[in-house]
């Protein structure tokens, strides 16, 4: 598919209105154009120079391409409208690279000297000072994670007040804010509907993007729109932790949550865009043992809250990610068959009674001799970790651990399994 080229054509943003479109283009024997787009709330009296919004969209308009890239991967890729210096096109060469890190994976496809952003020697990029209040936009998942971050800011924050944000949204996550006592802020994004027509067809790929590296230039359009300091992220520290080795390189399914993306994304932002928005995750320090224990506590969210990605969908088909999608009307919470339930249930498991936990899952995935397989993996014996936002293989053995001195497990098949594997 190299005989084909990529266009990152340009967009078109009107921020008085409150929308942006992003238009791409692959091509070759033919050309197909797709214009993705995001809707937000109109800014009437803007003061954001002019400058600062034209580094803004141009960068949205890079990372939102991904998502048609990689359709094809073509090797050229050409930006009429954008002049990148060497040191940004290294970035996006990064993010490109290892964003897309398990799609190269499952598609056999090698990446190596593949992605080659083009730029100008002679470019220079300044960042654009403009001060923003003191405050915060903390993300909004749904699950444990950005509910323990965000407790934390209203236990530890000092009184500097912060608001909920999110890219499109789910019943999930506006329950959620509802027991927080909030109302997120939402925008919205509208891909294009050839890009699923086409994901079908046996002559394109299709894959996991690094779908936290968007959200990443979307909340720091949010920021600077909405007047904002700070980007307060949810992600913990077993997001570093890889899933496979591949051409010679660590693929890991949760690479635009880890800290080296955080560390590329902060520097990038403050050599290029602007140094006055700050962009960490609170939680980064901690394991998931650790989040876990603080989220128990809050018992207000146990029926609410949800990490089951399987629940959440875009047009009913492809899922993109928790925060992407929209959560089937009527369906449970919980699927109670895939590594994000296994994964929340064991670790839930060494902290909360069984009647507790089943109570929120509707059923104790620990008696599912189904899902052997899956907790095989989780805990390393078989393959490699599954490729979801799971803990590490330590942290599993830990919560099992943990959960088999409750002893209310001891009858259950998967904890029985474990009780051999480990502890004979």
């Amino acid at each position: 598919m190299n005989d084909r080229s990529f266009i990152f054509a340009g967009y078109d943003a009107d921020v008085a209105r409150g929308e942006a479109a992003f238009h791409f283009a692959i091509e070759g024997k033919e050309r197909l154009a797709f214009t993705e787009k995001i809707f937000f709330s109109p800014v009437i009296n803007q003061q954001v120079p002019e400058v600062l919004l034209l580094k803004l969209f141009e960068n949205l308009l890079l990372i939102l391409g991904i998502s048609y890239w990689k359709l094809s991967c073509p090797k050229t890729i050409k930006l009429p409208t954008v002049k990148l210096t060497k040191d940004q096109a290294l970035f996006w060469n990064t993010v490109y690279t290892k964003g897309l890190g398990e799609f190269f994976y499952k598609n056999n496809i090698d990446f190596r000297g593949l992605v080659e952003f083009p730029h100008v020697q002679e470019s220079i990029i300044s960042p654009v000072s403009f001060p923003r209040q003191d405050r915060s936009l903390l993300p909004l998942g749904g699950g444990k994670d950005s509910i323990v971050a965000a407790e934390m800011m209203n236990e530890q924050g000092q009184g500097k007040p912060f608001d909920l944000f999110s890219v499109n949204t789910s019943n999930v996550q506006q329950k959620v804010a509802e027991v927080m006592g909030k109302t997120p802020m939402v925008m919205k994004r509208e891909l294009d509907p050839k890009l699923f027509a086409l994901n079908g067809h046996k002559d394109t790929y299709n894959g996991h993007i690094p779908i936290s590296a968007v959200y990443a230039f979307v909340s720091l359009l949010a920021a600077i729109l909405y007047d904002y300091r700070s980007i307060v992220l949810s992600n913990e520290k077993s997001a570093n932790y890889g899933n496979v080795e591949y051409l010679g390189e660590t693929v890991n399914h949760q690479w635009s949550k880890s800290e080296e993306f955080e560390k590329l994304f902060q520097t990038y932002v403050a050599n290029f865009i602007t140094a006055d928005i700050q962009y960490y995750s609170l939680l980064r320090a901690l394991t998931e043992l650790e989040i876990t224990e603080q989220f128990v506590k809050y018992k207000k969210y146990f029926k609410v809250f949800s990490s089951c990605n399987r629940n959440f969908t875009l047009n009913n088909k492809i899922h993109l990610g928790g925060v992407q999608g929209h959560l089937r009307g009527g369906k449970p919470l919980w699927c109670g068959k895939c590594p994000k339930c296994a994964f929340v249930f064991a670790i839930l498991a060494a902290f909360l009674s069984k009647d507790e936990l089943l109570g929120i899952f509707g059923k104790n995935l620990f008696a599912d001799q189904a899902l052997l397989p899956l907790y095989k993996e989780l805990l390393g014996i078989e393959n490699f970790k599954p490729f979801e936002c799971v803990g590490t293989p330590e942290e599993v053995k830990e919560a099992f651990s943990l959960a088999s001195k409750r002893g209310e497990y001891k009858d259950d098949s998967i904890m029985q399994f474990f009780m051999k594997q480990y502890e004979t």
